[in-house]
């Protein structure tokens, strides 16, 4: 009984805790009535915040891009570290986890003479921060990636597909890439989420994203900057409970 009374207890001040800021949020935000209709009204939005509209569309072209390159990169790494190279699956694991030990402030001292380079080269638009936020996402994807491989017997997949004639491109693509379906998406849903609340980065190499749209917004219109603050939010929550819905069945059907 004491211990049911301290599990409800602490999730009740737990609830407290995280719901309050955002109940302050929707009571702040719609103090002005014209707030919520002008996001939902993308023509309007575009006119009277242009800056808003346009990190809005450079934040989803970065959380696609950045999610893109991201598989691209670490779902053939994966696999074929566990096929061929199992000795270096550690060493993979730390070059990928590293990235968790900095703060982004440091980060951004390293990444600033390379992206000195990159507008010299290619030009300073914001989907240039793909490439630092494909840093940025390495170890909550690899976790996602790594635990979804782990799930399998992939390597009797493996000789399998290579003993009925397959050659390697075609074990990653239709043997364990549709197996491991749950992790990739898992994977993605966090870059997203990560990518759509990124602001240090962004910030400090001068370049465009929601998170500093909604920083310049909120010295003019703080009613506007709130709303779209918690619209983000919203989103990356419905974002992991999708993610969390998708890794329960999938759990509950591999005990079918």
């Amino acid at each position: 009984m004491a211990r049911v009374i301290l599990r409800w207890t602490v999730l009740t001040v737990m609830g407290v805790f995280f719901l309050l800021p955002l109940i302050a949020m929707v009571e702040f935000s719609t103090r002005d009535p014209e707030t919520w209709p002008l996001l939902l009204d993308w023509p309007r939005l575009a006119e009277e915040y242009p800056a808003l509209a346009e990190g809005i569309l450079a934040s989803l072209a970065q959380a696609a891009l950045t999610s893109v390159l991201m598989l691209v990169l670490l779902v053939p790494t994966a696999i074929w570290v566990r096929l061929r190279l199992p000795r270096l699956r550690r060493v993979v694991e730390f070059l990928c986890l590293l990235p968790l030990t900095i703060p982004a402030i440091v980060l951004v001292v390293g990444l600033a003479p390379v992206y000195a380079w990159v507008n010299y080269l290619i030009g300073g638009s914001s989907l240039t921060l793909v490439f630092a936020y494909t840093i940025l996402v390495l170890p909550y994807a690899y976790r996602a990636i790594d635990t979804g491989l782990s799930a399998i017997d992939m390597r009797t997949l493996a000789e399998a597909a290579r003993g009925l004639g397959a050659g390697w491109t075609t074990v990653i693509w239709r043997v364990v890439l549709p197996n491991i379906r749950s992790a990739v998406l898992s994977a993605a849903f966090l870059t997203v989420a990560l990518v759509l609340g990124e602001f240090t980065i962004a910030s400090l190499l001068h370049r465009t994203n929601l998170q500093v749209a909604i920083e310049f917004l909120g010295k003019s219109s703080a009613t506007v900057s709130v709303a779209v603050s918690l619209t983000a939010l919203l989103l990356a929550f419905a974002l992991l409970l999708v993610l969390s819905l998708a890794g329960s069945r999938h759990s509950s059907k591999e005990k079918a």
